[in-house]
């Protein structure tokens, strides 16, 4: 049963922790690994060279964006790509995150997040959200 008192401060909570998570990927890539390093990275594995300036704009303006809650549904589904990525390229290494090179089991976690706030909206304190008339979400959750 969802307790509708405190269901949107939840989703606030889960928007939070998914946008710091985007954000301070983004950044890592960006100043720790540089955008030569994370091309670089992305061209080892066999993605296009651009596609790792894509994901690093969209972790870090998405990340934004969901901290601010500003369009957080389609941030969250436009982040999913990316985690189903990070995915595939830890399932070599198993399950556990904290095996050698990480395993998958945190970018599936990060991913049902994401799925998860899409379906449930933004919750409490989002600035902007999807127009009403692309869906009816609940006033109390969206």
């Amino acid at each position: 049963m969802i307790d509708h008192r405190t269901a949107a401060y939840g989703a606030f909570v889960l928007r939070m922790a998914l946008g710091l998570a985007a954000l301070s990927h983004g950044l890592l890539k960006l100043f720790v690994f540089t955008p030569a390093g994370t091309v670089a990275f992305f061209a080892s594995l066999g993605y296009p060279a651009p596609l790792a300036w894509a994901v690093m704009l969209i972790e870090v303006v998405g990340g934004l964006a969901l901290i601010l809650g500003v369009y957080a549904r389609i941030v969250a589904v436009v982040q999913i790509p990316i985690l189903l990525g990070a995915l595939l390229v830890h399932l070599p290494n198993g399950w556990m995150f904290a095996n050698a090179n990480g395993g998958w089991e945190y970018p599936l976690f990060w991913a049902a997040g994401l799925v998860t706030l899409a379906l449930v909206g933004p919750g409490a304190f989002a600035l902007r959200e999807v127009p009403s008339q692309w869906g009816q979400a609940s006033p109390r959750l969206a």
